[in-house]
């Protein structure tokens, strides 16, 4: 029997393998997504009642760059085993965010802002008299209490500024079970929206308005 359609077959299978192992080298990449009308309808109803309840709306306000830790900062998707070392985060070896975390959060707090009728200014753009708001992301990580069971958590202190005069100040956390990377993805969606609702609220009650 020839040796050739073995040989082949040995260099295919090779092939096979390499491709595979390629693939399997080269990060999943996610960000939060598009904002769904879901979430569009929700946001303009939460402000909606907001306005309603307290009189006030969301003024224009300028955001300055969210602030993260320098660990954070970078597209890394990192998780804790607080059963095995809480204080070390862990980075998965084959998922990726598509930009550090701080820059996902000011993306879509900056959409979902828009969605409910607010101006964002940049620090560069904005007027003397318009609030600053600056934010920092604390925590962009999921936490495996045990080895098939974890959550997501994002947790942001944003403070608002009239000038150099600090106007409040307030922390905002979210926690949302998640499973493996793709599951921390969906997660810190949820979270980042249910932190974003708040802060809005948050906004309406706080934001200095113009005499």
């Amino acid at each position: 029997m020839s040796t050739m359609p073995r040989i082949l077959s040995s260099i295919a299978a090779i092939a096979l393998i390499a491709g595979c192992a390629s693939r399997a080298e080269t990060p999943l990449q996610y960000d939060l997504g598009q904002l769904p009308a879901a979430t569009a309808n929700a946001t303009n109803a939460a402000n909606a009642a907001t306005t309603a309840a307290t009189g006030a709306g969301l003024p224009p306000i300028s955001l300055a760059d969210v602030n993260a830790p320098a660990w954070l900062d970078n597209t890394m998707m990192f998780f804790r085993l607080s059963y095995a070392n809480q204080q070390q985060p862990r980075p998965y070896a084959n998922s990726r965010w598509t930009m550090p975390p701080a820059q996902l959060f000011q993306q879509r707090l900056k959409a979902r802002l828009a969605q409910a009728g607010g101006a964002v200014l940049a620090m560069s753009d904005a007027a003397l008299n318009v609030p600053l708001l600056r934010i920092d992301l604390d925590d962009f990580t999921q936490t495996f209490d045990t080895p098939t069971h974890s959550q997501a958590t994002l947790q942001v202190r944003a403070s608002l500024f009239n000038g150099r005069q600090l106007v409040a100040q307030q922390s905002f956390s979210s926690q949302q079970p998640s499973a493996d990377a793709a599951g921390a993805a969906r997660a810190l969606v949820s979270a980042n929206d249910a932190v974003i609702d708040s802060m809005m609220r948050w906004l309406a009650t706080v934001t200095p308005k113009k005499q």
